[in-house]
């Protein structure tokens, strides 16, 4: 899990202007290729008015790590009161960022925060064998290497032989309002858990490519009917954040387990109703905001859907029936 240890250094040397630029330039690059509403993890919810003053929508989730239970106690209470200041386009949620990250005794205060709360949930689940090992057997690269680099060592704890789901679930913090991000490594047991709890699976196909970490057994997570949305993740493991893209990865990556339908559903209504807004998000519907694109495309040899991700320009960008003024 190098690229975790070098994440960390790049954030560490980053200014706040730095923070800024990153944010503004990640709203313009999902504006200017069609992503109009988003779920976004924040790891320092003074950004969060970044993304409030401009033209997306969606949910903010606030991140939480740490295992000393007085230090987490204390970003808990600062991302609740991040959480308070909704304005109407985004809404609030935690984010535990990782099983491997966070203390297993700090878990019942995200539960019963989020419960208190009423806030949607999003966690990084099983993205790697390294988190794997990490969990069955406390061993492997996140033992050996991310914790003596965080100065963690003390909180290593005896091979717990179980899966990131199952202590998760053990924890109550799977439940309709939870969005597990990756899901690569669920096994059998894992992913009927997720069904039997109503849990939302974002996949991030581009990003686990890169880091190789793996392919998410899409047609377990079908066959069970476990709701599917489809992320980007982020650019520190990936080359844009267009949806479009990840829709012609996955068609590449998956093409006997996804079909277009498939992706197009995931990446509107299946994302809206992942990040728990589709009363008003994912699709046109009378009430709601009128969100949407212009593509346009050529030729008739394949269905419109097909074109449209395979040779579609995307020529404008509607939000809430305003047209969005491109920065070139």
């Amino acid at each position: 899990m190098d690229w975790i240890i070098q994440l960390i250094k790049v954030k560490r040397g980053l200014t706040p202007e730095d923070y800024r630029h990153s944010v503004n330039e990640g709203v313009r690059m999902c504006l200017e290729s069609g992503t109009t509403a988003i779920g976004e993890i924040i790891s320092d919810h003074r950004l969060a008015p970044l993304y409030r003053s401009s033209a997306l929508a969606g949910r903010l989730y606030f991140e939480l790590l740490g295992h000393d239970p007085v230090k987490f106690g204390r970003l808990l209470d600062e991302a609740l009161a991040a959480c308070l200041n909704n304005d109407g386009k985004f809404v609030s949620g935690l984010s535990p960022h990782a099983i491997y990250t966070i203390g297993e005794e700090n878990l019942p205060m995200i539960r019963d925060a989020a419960a208190e709360g009423m806030l949607p949930t999003s966690i990084h689940l099983s993205e790697s064998t390294a988190e794997s090992d990490f969990i069955f057997n406390s061993s492997g690269t996140l033992a050996e290497d991310l914790y003596p680099f965080l100065g963690w060592e003390r909180y290593l704890t005896h091979p717990r032989r179980c899966t990131s789901t199952e202590i998760l679930d053990r924890a109550g913090l799977l439940n309709v309002n939870t969005l597990a991000v990756h899901a690569v490594h669920v096994n059998l047991r894992d992913a009927e858990i997720l069904k039997q709890r109503g849990v939302s699976v974002a996949l991030c196909p581009r990003s686990n490519e890169r880091l190789d970490t793996g392919r998410a057994p899409v047609a377990l997570l079908k066959k069970l009917g476990i709701p599917l949305a489809l992320g980007t993740d982020s650019l520190a493991s990936n080359d844009s954040l267009s949806i479009w893209d990840e829709i012609r990865f996955a068609l590449d990556t998956f093409p006997e387990e996804l079909s277009p339908d498939d992706l197009f559903k995931m990446s509107t209504i299946g994302g809206a109703a992942a990040i728990r807004l589709d009363a008003s998000y994912g699709r046109l519907t009378p009430g709601g905001r009128a969100d949407f694109q212009v593509v346009a495309t050529a030729g008739n040899e394949q269905g419109l859907l097909e074109r449209v991700i395979w040779s579609g320009t995307l020529v404008d960008v509607y939000l809430s029936g305003q047209r969005y003024a491109w920065s070139n």
